[in-house]
């Protein structure tokens, strides 16, 4: 049986690890001429950490990326409301790692060419067409950069882990259009600073209008690196940025509107100022779709269910649908019946949670605080109990599939 996959992200390489430990013939198209580090930082929850456990790439994983301590959440006066252990150290079997997405993806795209070969896995092919003809799916791939038809590829299923502009999905939903944006711009990068700095922990600063995260992905004797993204919604707004990993931005741009964040445990402008380049990207995501299977094509990652980038979920859903993929695909060699018991174990979930980002995840507590207490607090127990904001992280744990089993 050979599986055709048409993406080389996380999902795809993902999937095509998985499929191949299980036996399967893999092959994997990706529209970028090479695979760079591009991006910057992503978190790995431990029940995606799990599932690349299985492939043995924690240790790998751990020498490139930092075992997350904690979560904290601070008001825009550096006012701490929330702490809570992640990873190893609430107790999870697995660590939840904080990485360089870019890394990431070339670890597992190395990793790929060592597992399923080299020849297996082919650069500057990009998806762009597909027919299911006598039992079997026959997909053409062009090199993007001057539109020239370059391959054919005959395989008994497709599966498009093309990401949120997938061919695949709009093939299927040809009128769907742009993705939805709400006027949420984010700009990220990564300054280097002095060792153990933010102690291997993530921190949420401010509110739903106007927030900053900052976490380290790269820790040693020496430095650390730390990925920070900051955030702005302008609600009249209307028109995104492109979605594009190498947009650079001034400074300027952003840094005004947190010159004042200057707290005693962190100075946010000089962290900003640190920085070299700076990446601008719109906070967007798409409607969840009724279903993703169509006969023997059928959608993962990002081409499935592109999410805002709240409670660390995007990589690790992908990486999630990977697992749930193969392993119907293991049970039954009825590639369309697999496929179609594929999207009923993943589309409800994920759907949810692409809904629930939508009201903000685990930082509707932001919103909340931000509302009781708009000045900031001297009794955290008269704005909030610790009851009410253990209940929000569970919720959206449980939501997302991670919470602790007792």
């Amino acid at each position: 049986m050979k599986i055709i996959i048409a993406g080389g992200g996380i999902g795809g390489l993902t999937a095509a690890l998985l499929l191949r430990k299980a036996g399967f013939e893999v092959k994997v198209f990706e529209s970028v001429k090479e695979v760079k580090p591009l991006g910057v930082g992503i978190n790995l929850l431990p029940h995606s950490v799990t599932v690349l456990n299985e492939l043995g790439l924690v240790p790998k994983l751990a020498q490139i990326a930092v075992s997350s301590k904690a979560l904290l959440y601070y008001n825009k006066f550096g006012q701490k409301y929330w702490e809570e252990p992640r990873g190893l150290y609430a107790g999870y079997k697995v660590p939840q790692f904080s990485i360089h997405r870019g890394k990431f993806q070339q670890l597992l795209f190395e990793e790929a060419k060592a597992v399923i070969g080299k020849e297996n896995i082919f650069t500057n092919h990009h998806l762009q067409s597909f027919k299911e003809e006598d039992d079997k799916i026959i997909a053409g791939f062009i090199d993007h950069s001057f539109n020239e038809f370059i391959h054919e590829e005959t395989g008994d299923a497709l599966i498009g882990a093309d990401g949120i502009h997938s061919v695949v999905r709009k093939y299927f939903y040809p009128n769907e259009g742009e993705p939805k944006f709400t006027g949420i711009t984010l700009w990220r990068a990564v300054t280097e600073t002095t060792p153990n700095f933010l102690n291997s922990s993530m921190v949420m600063i401010g509110n739903t209008m106007q927030k900053f995260v900052a976490y380290p992905i790269r820790e040693d004797a020496t430095s650390s690196t730390i990925n920070w993204i900051a955030e702005i919604k302008n609600e009249n707004n209307t028109t995104p940025p492109k979605r594009d990993w190498n947009k650079k931005v001034n400074k300027e741009v952003f840094l005004p509107a947190f010159r004042s964040w200057k707290f005693d445990w962190l100075d946010i402008p000089a962290l900003i100022e640190a920085a070299g380049d700076v990446f601008e990207f719109p906070m967007i995501d798409r409607d969840p779709l009724p279903r993703w299977t169509f006969g023997r094509i059928t959608l993962l990652g990002d081409a499935a269910h592109p999410m805002y980038p709240i409670g660390s979920n995007g990589a690790s859903q992908a990486i999630l649908d990977a697992k749930a993929l193969t392993e119907n695909l293991i049970a039954n060699n009825d590639i369309q019946k697999a496929l179609v018991e594929y999207e009923r174990i993943r589309l409800e979930p994920t759907s949810k949670i692409v809904l629930s980002n939508r009201e903000n995840g685990p930082d509707k507590i932001m919103e909340i605080m931000e509302q009781r207490a708009p000045n900031g607090f001297e009794n955290l127990d008269d704005v909030i109990s610790k009851e009410e904001l253990q209940e929000v992280a569970n919720q959206y744990k449980k939501i997302a599939g991670f919470e602790k089993k007792v």
